[in-house]
């Protein structure tokens, strides 16, 4: 059961499929149990994982939990982002 104040989604891109929750907090961003730094080294996966927060402009007032699987790294970092 989910907390009035988290919402959860799931994302798709080719054989990867993300689930998403994102809750009101400080800005950290875990990936499979790691910070998505760490997850996603590349720049590029960074950025697409991030984009939805700055194109909203809510970057750094949400923390997000991810469980991602299939595909690899740049389907993966498609699925999170919500493509």
């Amino acid at each position: 059961m989910t907390n009035s104040n988290e919402f959860l989604g799931t994302g798709r891109r080719k054989t990867s499929v993300a689930r998403v929750r994102i809750s009101a907090g400080s800005g950290k961003i875990h990936v499979n149990g790691r910070t998505f730094e760490v997850y996603f080294p590349l720049e590029s996966q960074r950025m697409a994982v991030q984009q939805p927060f700055v194109t909203t402009a809510t970057s750094g007032k949400y923390d997000v939990f991810i469980n991602v699987a299939g595909g690899g790294p740049v389907g993966q970092a498609g699925a999170v982002k919500g493509q």
